[in-house]
């Protein structure tokens, strides 16, 4: 019963709307049609109508409208003639009057029944010529009624005026033969009016001539009284019906206008919306097939409104490129007869890309049968561009084009979840750039930039389609390896990627030179959730950046003895700046000319209580990643004064100053105040300085070297030419000394080496800049005749002495300036540091090792404890290659060892024996530990 109720409700409601929507219709068409006929008479006529004038101003509102000026035009366009309802309210008389003819015979005819005699020839002319201008009065309707208003009144004399006048002159002619009583003539002239005035009942001024016209021969026709009587009544009566028949109309004048604003107001709403393009409508029959469709979205398709009438609705849309998704929903909706509301579909445009989103509703007619779909759609193209915008910067990389941190996760996420654990496996490569900061802060952030795009393409280019590529964010990289693919492929694929992003690049017309070094994990083998392969990954990745970066490494479970132990590290020495456990040692700083100590470098040293000595660029390193380089710098920076206050005032100490400590603008107060605090001459400080400083801002770094010289310290240019800065800081950088980087000392006396070359060069700059040279790390008595050769004015290295604590420092001194070379006449062989494990075969006893250090001559191996020197081995360096090699010394778990025959180089310069992959481990049962 319910039901039954409600789809009763609904009908009663869709009649209803659909009986406003007709009448709301009919309603506009009429207004606008009367707007036209209105404008056209008032173009011409301005004062036709009294009623018309007092509703003037909501007319010329009306004009100044453009959608109604615009229906005008298209409604001039279409008839020639308004249609009858304009006519109607604008004519002064009606078309026709059938009645009147016959009521003016009958009224003659009676006449003669009850007159004496029959009218004369004069009446019966004028009754007959009356009728017959009543039955023409239609002509006379067609000829005036788009006319001039003057015309219009000529018309108005012609059908109303001269019939009525002509049937009064018959009847006072008539009366004045005295064969009709003036009884029977009054009757017949006022049926006569009475008919007249039905037909213009709603025409004021008809009325007035009518009465003026059938009663002004009685006032001529020698019956004044009678006359006169009868005019005057009847221009009483037709003033009282025009005066209330004007205020009638002037009322449904103002009531018409005021219902048609109110019945066109949602059709003009509704007609905005459609030509600001914000909207659209349709309407189809029960096959889907269109009925209306607005005109904006036809001049979308490029075709006329009336082709599409009759085609089906989805001959909008272009359902194969919207997605399958969508088709089903339609096209579900469509055959099942249910609403649908804002479905994205794309528009059947060609050549364009263009979404809308559509909305309808099933229609019904008053015995509940379905008639078809009435809906809307509004156009989607902007806002699916700002989602697909915003999708892609939420899920690719902004510059490069790559996956971002999140879309990589969600991949590998996907993967390692895969329902099918066969399916789960996949490898992961994490890269990190080498020397792309430089690159970076030398030529500014658009070269950067232009830099990282270039490396997106060649690192696409490297990996094809075997896995998925992806930008975590600065010059970190990360690539997904679908699926179970062998070691040696994985190997083969970071070398060429290693290769292909290591070739010169061309950045703003200058050539750009990078690396990169890749940690690789496989799942599930190195992890079986994305947090434990990312970090595996990222083991890897430091241990490919610790071997001497340009590498790839494999991860492996000892990978995180070597995290724990920076972890460990970072705490211990947090405790060892806290407990005191820090030194300084200093090493001697010898003039090449005299050969007497001029001064030390100042260098940091760490001995810790349970692991002994540890390496400064083990725990520099450390200090400079975890901030706490400022503490330490600091530090040494007062205790080298502090030092330096008990030496002779000829001697000098250098300390190193890092980046960040160069960066912080209280170092020229540190600097005074721990000089103030011992009491020496600020010349007898000099810092050390690395080029590094210059990739900062210009101007803060001129300020603070004013400030430094300010103090009198003394500056030298630490490291010289490893960096990436231009020589022009030179020209305004106040340095007194500039320091040559060891390595261009080690190799000096190779064959073919340049950096003999380099050295000249350097020291006749810093000669002509009035600057002294030092060279750095001269070991051998060979380097130091060469690097006097060449004009260097200071020399450091273990060549004179090794670094000393403080105490055997100031024993030194005391014992004289005079220092003498010491060591042996040439130097070893260059070494790479590296992170490998090896295999060594002693007498067939098979151990494990790793290499930390190798050059073509030896390695430094760790893994075999207290092994004798002079012992021998098969090392086992790589799986295809084998070398003998001597042990020349042992300390704790390490060994130095020297090959039997040195190793060769690839072109690039690398040791062609390290290239292939890595011995297999020997297992713990075969393993013996040597004598």
């Amino acid at each position: 019963m319910e039901r039954t109720a409600g789809r009763a409700v609904d009908r009663i409601k869709r009649a209803a709307a659909v009986e406003m929507q007709s009448a709301a219709g009919a309603s506009v068409q009429t207004s606008d049609h009367t707007r036209n006929s209105e404008d056209d008479s008032s173009d011409s006529a301005p004062e036709a109508n009294p009623a018309a004038s007092a509703a003037s101003p909501k007319r010329s509102g009306a004009k100044a409208d453009r959608r109604s000026e615009e229906r005008r035009k298209r409604a001039r366009g279409q008839n020639n003639l308004p249609p009858e309802h304009v006519l109607a309210a604008r004519q002064l008389f009606p078309r026709t009057w059938p009645f009147l003819p016959l009521t003016v015979f009958l009224a003659v005819l009676g006449c003669a029944n009850v007159a004496s005699g029959p009218p004369g020839l004069a009446s019966s002319i004028s009754f007959a010529s009356a009728i017959v201008l009543l039955i023409l009065s239609r002509y006379v309707y067609d000829l005036v009624i788009t006319r001039a208003y003057p015309v219009q009144v000529f018309g108005l004399v012609v059908a109303v005026v001269l019939p009525l006048s002509l049937v009064g002159y018959g009847l006072t002619t008539w009366g004045s033969e005295g064969t009709l009583s003036p009884v029977y003539l009054g009757a017949a002239a006022s049926a006569t009016f009475a008919i007249a005035a039905i037909y213009l009942r709603r025409h004021a001024l008809g009325i007035v001539a009518a009465q003026i016209g059938l009663y002004a021969p009685m006032f001529f026709n020698n019956n004044v009284a009678g006359g006169l009587l009868g005019f005057l009544m009847a221009l009483t009566l037709a003033m009282i019906l025009s005066r209330r028949e004007m205020e009638e109309q002037a009322r449904l004048e103002e009531t018409r206008a005021a219902q048609e604003r109110i019945n066109t107001r949602a059709q003009d709403i509704l007609w905005d919306y459609e030509q600001t393009g914000q909207g659209w409508f349709w309407e189809t029959d029960r096959r889907s097939l269109l009925t209306y469709v607005s005109p904006p979205v036809a001049e979308a398709l490029r075709l006329k409104p009336h082709k599409l009438v009759g085609q089906p609705l989805t001959r909008l849309f272009d359902l194969a490129d919207t997605g399958e998704e969508s088709e089903r929903t339609l096209m579900f909706h469509l055959s099942a007869r249910s609403a649908f509301s804002e479905l994205s579909v794309r528009a059947a445009i060609v050549d364009e890309e263009r979404w809308w989103s559509v909305s309808g509703r099933p229609l019904y007619d008053h015995f509940d049968n379905f008639i078809g779909f009435r809906g809307s759609g509004t156009d989607l193209t902007e806002r699916k561009r700002s989602q697909e915008h915003a999708t892609r910067l939420a899920r690719y990389d902004s510059l490069t084009g790559l996956a971002n941190r999140f879309t990589m996760s969600q991949s590998l996420e996907k993967i390692l979840s895969a329902p099918q654990i066969t399916n789960r496996s996949c490898t992961v490569f994490l890269l990190d750039l080498d020397r792309f900061k430089q690159v970076n802060d030398t030529m500014g952030h658009p070269a950067g930039d232009a830099l990282l795009k270039q490396v997106a393409t060649r690192l696409q280019r490297a990996v094809g389609k075997m896995g998925q590529v992806g930008r975590l964010g600065g010059d970190e990289f990360k690539v997904i390896i679908p699926g179970r693919v062998e070691r040696d492929t994985l190997g083969d694929l970071a070398r060429e990627i290693i290769n292909s992003l290591s070739q010169p690049y061309t950045i703003e017309g200058q050539r750009v030179v990078i690396g990169a070094s890749v940690g690789i994990a496989i799942a599930p083998d190195d992890g079986a959730t994305s947090d434990e392969i990312i970090r595996n990954a990222d083991l890897a990745l430091y241990a490919a950046k610790d071997g001497g970066r340009g590498r790839s490494h494999f991860y492996s479970q000892e990978l995180h003895a070597d995290a724990e132990a920076r972890s460990q590290m970072e705490e211990d020495l947090r405790d060892a700046l806290a407990k005191g456990q820090l030194q300084m040692f200093y090493q001697p700083v010898v003039s090449t000319t005299t050969e007497t100590i001029t001064g030390f470098e100042a260098l940091m040293r760490w001995q810790h209580p349970v692991k002994g000595w540890i390496s400064p660029q083990r725990f520099i390193e450390s200090a400079e990643d975890t901030g706490m380089i400022q503490q330490l710098g600091d530090w040494a920076l007062r205790q080298a004064c502090e030092q330096l206050a008990s030496w002779p005032e000829e001697i000098r100490v250098a300390v190193n100053v890092s980046p960040l400590q160069f960066a912080n603008p209280q170092l020229p107060g540190i600097v005074a105040n721990a000089i103030a605090a011992t009491g020496i001459h600020p010349s007898q400080l000099e810092l050390e300085i690395t080029e590094s400083v210059f990739l900062q801002d210009s101007a803060d770094t001129d300020a603070m070297f004013r400030a430094l010289k300010n103090i009198g310290v003394r500056l030298a240019l630490d490291d010289f030419g490893t960096g990436y800065s231009s020589l022009g800081y030179l020209k305004k950088a106040p340095f007194d000394k500039i320091k040559i980087d060891k390595s261009f000392v080690r190799g000096i006396t190779e064959e073919d080496s340049r950096n003999a070359a380099i050295i000249s060069s350097i020291t006749s700059l810093a000669h002509s800049l009035g600057m002294e040279t030092t060279a750095e790390g001269v070991e051998t008595m060979d380097e130091l005749d060469l690097v006097r050769m060449h004009g260097c004015s200071h020399v450091q290295g273990f060549i004179y002495e090794r670094p000393l604590d403080a105490e055997r420092a100031s024993q030194r001194l005391a014992s004289g300036l005079e220092a003498i070379a010491h060591g042996p006449r040439c130097s070893r062989a260059p070494r790479q540091k590296m992170l490998r494990k090896v295999v060594l075969d002693h007498s067939g006893h098979l151990y494990n090792g790793t290499i930390r250090n190798i050059s073509t001559t030896g390695a430094l191996i760790e893994g075999l404890w207290h092994v004798p020197v002079g012992t021998l081995f098969k090392l086992q360096l790589s799986q295809t290659y084998t070398v003998l090699c001597t042990t020349r010394w042992s300390e704790d778990d390490r060994m130095g060892v020297e090959f039997a025959n040195a190793l060769a180089r690839d072109a690039s310069g690398r040791i062609a024996a390290i290239e292939a992959a890595a011995p297999a481990p020997i297992r713990t049962g075969e393993m013996h530990k040597a004598g």
